[in-house]
C-alpha cells in the first residue's frame, strides 16, 4: 500500500473509533499517592488505575506513594517533579486542604491542576474492641470531665476527622484546642493503634475500618454523615445529639504547566474509567458515595471547600 494511502486508511479508523492498537498513542499514567500504603487515598488511587484499566484508557498506571504532612511531601515532589508532564496525576481531597491550612507548607495546590473530584466518604468513630467505654455518650461524658484523658487517633493533623474530633469537642462545650489527638501518617498505622488499645476513639473513612467492625475487633460509635449510610447499621452524630456533619471526598489534580488539551484529555480518561465496572463495584465494595465533578466546576469547588475548612477550624480552635 502506498503510504499516502495508508495515512487515509488509518484517518479513517480513527474516524470510527478503531485504529489499531500499534497506532494508538501510548498512555502510560504515572500516578502520585501522597500517603502510606493503606490508607483512603491508597484504596482510591490504585482503585482508579484499576477502573482504568478496565475502560481500557490507560495502557499502564503506575504508583508512587509518599506520605506524611497531610500530603504535603508528596504534593511538593509531585509540584516540583511532574510539572508539564500530561501523563501525571495525583490523589488528594479534603484532608490536605485541612494540612494545607494547619500546616502551611511550602507548597500549594495553586501549582498542580484541578482536574476531578471522584467520591465523598463518611468518617466513623470506632472503639477497640476491649475498651471500658460503651458508647460516644461516655467518651464524651469522660470529655468534659478531663478532654486529655481521651486520645484520639487517626490521619494527620487538618485530616476530617481531626477536624471532626474538634466540632464534637465545640459542641460538647469543651475547648477544641485541648483535645489529645495523635495524627498517624497512613490508615495502616492508625488501625493497628486502635488495635493495639493505643487510643482512645479513632476515626477514618468507613472503608478502612469495616473489616475490623464485621469481625468485632472494633466497635463503631458513630459516622459523620447527616443521615445513615444504605446498608451500614451506624448511628449518626447527630442521632445521638450531637451537631457534627463532615464528609471526606476525594479527587485528583494533573501536574502544573499542562495544556488545556492536555488537561481535557486527562478529564476524559478519569471520567471514562469512573463510568467503568471497576469503579462501580469499588464504590460499593468501599461504601463510597459517587461525587464526580470536573475542569472549572471542580477547581470552584475546591477553592470554596478551602474557605468553609478554614473557618470552621478557626471556631474549632485549630487554626
Amino acid at each position: 500500500m502506498r503510504r499516502d494511502a495508508f495515512l487515509k486508511s488509518l484517518a479513517a479508523l480513527a474516524a470510527t473509533g478503531v485504529l489499531p492498537l500499534s497506532a494508538h498513542a501510548s498512555t502510560n499514567i504515572k500516578m502520585m499517592i501522597p500517603a502510606n500504603p493503606g490508607g483512603g487515598w491508597d484504596t482510591t488511587g490504585r482503585a482508579l488505575g484499576k477502573a482504568m484499566a478496565d475502560a481500557q484508557v490507560a495502557d499502564s498506571v503506575s504508583y508512587d506513594n509518599k506520605g506524611g504532612a497531610a500530603g504535603a511531601l508528596g504534593l511538593a515532589q509531585f509540584v516540583n517533579g511532574s510539572k508539564g508532564d500530561p501523563n501525571a496525576v495525583m490523589v488528594m481531597g479534603a484532608v490536605m486542604l485541612g494540612g494545607i491550612i494547619t500546616g502551611k507548607p511550602p507548597v500549594n495546590l495553586s501549582q498542580a491542576t484541578p482536574l476531578a473530584r471522584l467520591t465523598t466518604e463518611y468518617n466513623v468513630f470506632v472503639l477497640p474492641a476491649n475498651s471500658p467505654y460503651k458508647s460516644m455518650k461516655e467518651v464524651i461524658d469522660q470529655l468534659k470531665k478531663d478532654p486529655g484523658s481521651i486520645k484520639w487517633g487517626g490521619g494527620s493533623r487538618g485530616s476530617t476527622e481531626h477536624i471532626a474530633a474538634a466540632m464534637i469537642a465545640r459542641d460538647a462545650g469543651v475547648d477544641p484546642s485541648k483535645i489529645n489527638y495523635v495524627a498517624f501518617r497512613g490508615g495502616g498505622e492508625a488501625t493497628a493503634a486502635i488495635l493495639g488499645g493505643n487510643v482512645t476513639v479513632g476515626g477514618s473513612g468507613l472503608s478502612e475500618f469495616s473489616e475490623y467492625i464485621k469481625t468485632g475487633k472494633m466497635k463503631a460509635l458513630a459516622m459523620t454523615s447527616g443521615k445513615r449510610l444504605a446498608g451500614v447499621d451506624i448511628p449518626t452524630l447527630k442521632e445521638q445529639g450531637i451537631n457534627v456533619e463532615i464528609g471526606n471526598w476525594r479527587g485528583v489534580y494533573g501536574a502544573g504547566g499542562i495544556t488545556p488539551e492536555q488537561r481535557k484529555a486527562l478529564i476524559d480518561i478519569i471520567v471514562k474509567a469512573t463510568k467503568s465496572k471497576a469503579w462501580t463495584e469499588a464504590i460499593e465494595k468501599n461504601n463510597w458515595t459517587p461525587a464526580v465533578l470536573t475542569g472549572a466546576d471542580f477547581e470552584k469547588f475546591v477553592d470554596d471547600d478551602f474557605a468553609s475548612l478554614r473557618a470552621t477550624m478557626v471556631k474549632s480552635g485549630m487554626v
